[in-house]
């Protein structure tokens, strides 16, 4: 079992914008194909630049304020109770256009992982 709070955490940077704070719950290697849960804080006008993992599906859920998702170049705008989800390969960015901090929550799983792995 692991049982945490988000305050008692530290704070790291995220590693496409070393500006943008994340706290990380559950790191790699404690559950199997996650590869992490966090939660992140962009401040008004920060942008995780565009990237693409090939070794992870993305799940973001946005917690408070707004946020532009850009996937393979398509926009979409993210409010409170928004979960975006991306597949390895596809190119995102995560970005603050609004004016209050963008807090959101997200996690990383493993391609292979569920019911049809292996079969």
């Amino acid at each position: 079992m692991i049982v945490i709070h988000t305050d008692a955490v530290p704070e790291t940077a995220v590693s496409h914008n070393p500006d943008i704070v994340k706290r990380v719950l559950i790191a790699n290697g404690h559950i199997p194909f996650l590869t992490n849960f966090s939660v992140a804080t962009f401040r008004p006008g920060q942008v995780a630049s565009a990237h693409a993992h090939d070794d992870m599906h993305e799940v973001f859920l946005v917690e408070r304020g707004v946020g532009t998702f850009t996937i393979d170049g398509v926009e979409h705008t993210a409010t409170p109770g928004t979960c975006v989800a991306v597949e390895p390969g596809e190119v995102h960015e995560v970005s603050n256009r609004g004016d209050t901090d963008l807090v959101v929550r997200y996690f990383g799983i493993a391609p292979g992982a569920g019911p049809s792995a292996g079969a």
